[in-house]
């Protein structure tokens, strides 16, 4: 009864997340994501020649929010985002509508820890561009550091942090493995160009070499009790400026991230839903 009940809900699922409609609108959150990628990358390499603003998720949207229909695509982007992270929940609970619908295995519990993963990703993108189009978005970078500083008042809050941070290096290592053993591949459909293999190799090690410096600095920040060193992506790209052959570092990272940025586009037409 209860194996008959989850599979009647599965099907459910698939038949939702299949309706065009939704596809098209879940979709469209790997546009948005990819445009996010392409302002903060736009913004690490405006930091290499001196330039200001904030490269991450927030500062990315604050430059949209100034931009001509900046309101109006913010708008669109939280459609967008909210529908993904619905589509990804429904993966975390039911499995993946395309793995069911080719008779494929169940979904393990990586692959079901990794759509959760990837909801909350996509309600908190979802969340920051609510803010921006409402007119009052914050910069994440300065909400990282309060909430490190209310963390480290706590030994326990401490542990947290480093072990969040330990779990961010892990991610960004996921998907530095990602690029350079070309995996994500198993992620489009059809047999991708020689172009894209490329593109997406690049920008997958480009943003786990970026989230594996976010975790590097969250647990140097509870180490050295200096929760300004835990600034999110912002402080990671700012850090990297403040090295030798800083712009160097920052017009690498800067491509690296627009990179991603790109294939995010790839993932938008070719990616198994």
């Amino acid at each position: 009864m209860t194996h008959t009940t989850h599979t009647g809900l599965s099907g459910t699922a698939g038949r939702i997340a299949q309706n065009s409609v939704f596809a098209r609108f879940a979709r469209a959150g790997y546009v948005m994501s990819g445009l996010v990628h392409l302002l903060i990358g736009y913004i690490a390499i405006r930091l290499a020649f001196g330039g200001g603003g904030n490269a991450d998720q927030s500062g990315a949207m604050a430059e949209l929010a100034d931009k001509p229909g900046g309101g109006l695509t913010l708008w669109a982007a939280v459609a967008a985002f909210v529908v993904m992270a619905l589509w990804r929940l429904a993966e975390s609970v039911f499995g993946s509508a395309s793995e069911q619908g080719a008779g494929g295995d169940q979904p393990g519990v990586f692959d079901r820890v990794k759509a959760f993963s990837l909801f909350a990703v996509y309600l908190g993108l979802a969340v920051t561009a609510f803010r921006f189009a409402r007119g009052s978005g914050k910069s994440t970078s300065s909400q990282s550091v309060g909430l490190t500083a209310r963390l480290m008042q706590h030994t326990a809050g401490t542990i947290a942090l480093v072990v969040g941070g330990l779990v961010i290096i892990a991610v960004g290592g996921y998907h530095v493995y990602k690029g350079a053993t070309q995996s994500f591949l198993d992620d489009l459909r059809g047999t991708p160009s020689a172009f894209v293999r490329r593109l997406g190799t690049v920008g997958y090690i480009a943003k786990g070499l970026a989230v594996a410096a976010v975790g590097l600095l969250v647990i140097l920040a509870a180490t050295e009790s200096d929760p300004n060193k835990s600034a999110g992506l912002d402080g990671a790209i700012k850090t990297l400026g403040a090295q030798p052959f800083g712009v160097v570092l920052l017009l690498i990272a800067g491509l690296g991230i627009i990179t991603y940025g790109l294939y995010s586009f790839v993932m938008a037409r070719s990616a198994k839903m």
